[in-house]
């Protein structure tokens, strides 16, 4: 090596070179043979527990020099020499102990093989690092390992019998009793140290044959004596117990494999009989079994089809039980039942898939989609929703929180939603809001406003700006008649007072036009609030629905007992006839006032057969009202209370003639719905065929009602007519749109 050194310009460069020895280095021929020997003392010292008298520092030195002298060979075909025949006597050792000492003195001797191959690693560290890799050799601790599971565990004599040992513990363990998990923790963890293969041939492969036998024998032999709830707990209890198996002494990577053979032979082979088991999952949902619910679910859903199995047996009951409620007789008689039941039901599955489904929402889709089916099934599922909204908020919802008033009305907005015909439920709310308005029957102004914002969310402002229109009159109505009394009030003390209610025509449901004589009290005050609010209103007129209208009455009883009556417009006036006569029948009475037949008979019928309200006496006394019947005053009626509500006897729902008039109407009121659908789309696309217009149709208006292809048809037809549409000229299927 030449090194050169400057320390200026003028000063001559020096060349140094280290040349090697000139005399030759002498190794003694015997130094492999004697290092190896001590070396090969302190690894059997090591492996029979006499190490602690041993210098590791001079034993590394031996080993470092004995790779430096290129006698690394020597060095590691005697470590595997020495390591195994140190094994084979371990293994022979194993082989001897017996009976239950056979896993205590495997987990022994391995123990002691480790303590051992860490000292003999630190010891040939050298060679570990710097012959083993160059050489291509196995590293010494890798060496150790593979050493011992062809001298040992590959052994036929410890092989067999240990599998068999690790797999009858499992067993006895299944059956109740208690076993060393420590023990088995070790053996399974020297297993894996071998590596996956030997852990996978040796244990894990066995291990899941025979517990798909023990399992397969189990589940077959629960399912025979066992009712659904119970054979799932036992399923569940052998998951959790596999899994904390695996947590304790086994490889995790098994879980998977284990859970997936008692999910198999205890629930996938069984799924079917399980779901249609009397007690199986009909059972549980009739009955409310919320933990043997969720039960099903958590089990079911660890295997392939489990939840959609569940899913169709629920949705599949939910639809046949719907189908029957909204069919039967008895529920139809009163639409206020009808509805609770429905709520009910849906309250009942909600709590369901809450508690027991984990709110999957899949579940909750179902349960819509089975409601959606079987509500539809009956055409005046409309009309009965709106009825019970009438029913709760007319009789109101006392000592309800305004939270508990909201609950209700989400629900019955629940139930809206399922429907197909909207704009029928919307006629029938109309009707029902109209009365409950004019009646002042309304329990809460803010529930009345609330509902009407969420169909409004719901449907949008069309749906409800009649609706809203209706609240406005309210107001302007009592603006109105305040200033009449404002202006005639000097004029107006002595008489009776009057109420009036101005409707705007097109925002209320239009009623049949009928008329009523009414007292004579009462016409000059109403012509004078005619004359007052055609003058104030110039352009308008004024038709007195008389058949939606209220009254106080006061009046005198025998024996002095005096009432207030509050009762209809009509009833008033039946009740006034009686101040100059005291009978008249039925046809008397029909010619005097001018009652329309059917709404006399139901007026009378509140007044005369009513137990508690009847004010009036009939003769005879049936139920039903006749032509021939004779009424006068009940000199008897007493009440315990000085203000009596005589309430008209309505018809619940709608009578068949009603009804056929009330779905015609609807009908009527759908046609420009769907030509403006269709002008919509065609002024959009401008040319498009038949099949896609009843589709794009259909879509547009499913928010309000499921329209009729048959009507779309005819509207298309009608509006080819006005000039809007002309077929193709070469495809009569096809429609453009004329601009």
């Amino acid at each position: 090596m030449n090194i050169s050194n400057s320390s200026g310009n003028n000063q001559k460069k020096r060349n140094f070179q280290i040349e090697a020895f000139k005399h030759k280095v002498v190794v003694d021929p015997k130094y492999a043979d004697k290092t190896w020997k001590i070396l090969q003392h302190a690894i059997n010292e090591i492996y029979n527990h006499n190490a602690s008298g041993l210098s590791f520092e001079e034993l590394y030195r031996n080993a470092y020099n004995m790779v430096l002298h290129k006698f690394g060979e020597k060095l590691y075909v005697g470590l595997v020499s020495t390591m195994t025949s140190h094994l084979m006597t371990m293994s022979n050792c194993i082989e001897n102990a017996n009976g239950g000492m056979f896993l205590e003195e495997l987990n022994n001797r391995w123990d002691d093989h480790n303590k051992a191959l860490q000292m003999i690693r630190d010891i040939l560290m050298y060679m570990d690092r710097t012959y083993v890799p160059s050489s291509h050799k196995i590293p010494v601790h890798e060496l150790g390992l593979n050493l011992w599971r062809d001298k040992v565990i590959h052994l036929s004599g410890i092989q067999v019998r240990l599998q068999n040992t690790l797999l009858q513990l499992i067993h006895k363990e299944r059956t109740g009793e208690v076993i060393n998990r420590g023990l088995m923790r070790n053996i399974i963890k020297m297993l894996m140290d071998l590596g996956p293969s030997v852990y996978q041939q040796n244990f894990e492969r066995p291990f899941l044959e025979v517990s798909g036998e023990f399992y397969r024998v189990e589940s077959q032999e629960f399912i025979e004596c066992c009712v659904c709830g119970d054979y799932l707990q036992k399923a569940e209890r052998r998951l959790n117990e596999e899994i904390d198996r695996v947590s304790h002494y086994l490889d995790a990577r098994s879980e998977v494999k284990i859970t997936n053979v008692v999910e198999k032979e205890m629930i996938t082979n069984h799924i079917t009989r399980l779901v249609h088991m009397d007690s199986g999952l009909v059972n549980m949902l009739v009955d409310d079994k919320y933990e043997d619910l969720n039960r099903i679910y958590s089990l079911f859903h660890r295997v392939p089809n489990g939840l959609s199995t569940i899913r169709e047996v629920m949705t599949s009951y939910l639809r046949e039980t719907g189908k029957h409620l909204v069919s039967d007789p008895e529920k139809l008689k009163d639409p206020v039942e009808f509805v609770q039941c429905l709520l009910d039901k849906k309250d009942k599955y909600d709590k369901i898939i809450a508690l027991a489904f984990s709110n999957d929402k899949t579940f909750q889709n179902a349960l819509n989609s089975s409601f959606e089916f079987f509500i539809n099934l009956n055409p005046r599922s409309p009309e009965f929703i709106s009825l019970f909204v009438d029913d709760k908020l007319r009789k109101g919802l006392k000592g309800v929180s305004e939270e508990d008033v909201e609950d209700v009305l989400d629900k019955v907005m629940t139930l809206f939603r399922y429907l197909h015909e909207k704009d029928v439920f919307e006629k029938y709310y109309k009707q029902h809001l109209a009365k409950r308005l004019l009646s002042g029957k309304d329990s809460s102004d803010d529930a009345e406003r609330s509902l009407v914002l969420k169909l409004k969310t719901e449907c949008g402002y069309q749906f409800t700006s009649k609706l809203e229109g209706m609240f406005t009159d309210m107001k302007t109505s009592k603006d109105t008649i305040a200033g009449f009394y404002m202006k005639h009030g000097a004029d107006l003390e002595a008489g009776p007072t009057l109420a009036v209610q101005v409707l705007t025509t097109g925002s209320w449901p239009t009623q049949p036009s009928t008329s009523c004589n009414l007292p004579a009290e009462l016409t000059s005050l109403c012509d004078r609030f005619k004359s007052y609010y055609l003058g104030a209103h110039s352009g308008r007129r004024l038709s007195w629905q008389t058949n939606m209208g209220t009254a106080d009455v006061k009046a005198n009883f025998g024996k002095g007992q005096k009432h207030e009556l509050t009762v209809s417009t009509y009833q008033m006036c039946v009740l006034m006839l009686f101040n100059d006569t005291d009978h008249l029948t039925f046809k008397e009475l029909e010619q005097a006032t001018e009652i329309p037949s059917l709404d006399l008979k139901r007026c009378l019928q509140s007044l005369a057969c009513v137990k508690g309200k009847n004010v009036l006496k009939k003769e005879p006394m049936t139920k039903d009202i006749g032509e021939d019947d004779v009424f006068s005053v009940n000199e008897k009626f007493t009440s315990k209370f000085y203000k009596v509500k005589i309430g008209t006897v309505i018809a619940q729902k709608e009578s068949e003639p009603e009804k056929h008039e009330t779905r015609q109407r609807v009908e009527e009121d759908r046609k420009p719905q769907i030509e403006a659908a269709i002008v919509r789309i065609m002024k959009a696309r401008r040319v498009l065929d038949h099949n896609n217009i009843i589709a794009e149709v259909i879509k547009q208006l499913q928010a309000r009602f499921l329209a009729n292809p048959a009507e779309i048809k005819k509207r298309i037809e009608s509006l080819i007519e006005r000039d809007f549409l002309e077929r193709d000229g070469s495809d009569r299927k096809l429609y453009q749109y004329i601009a």
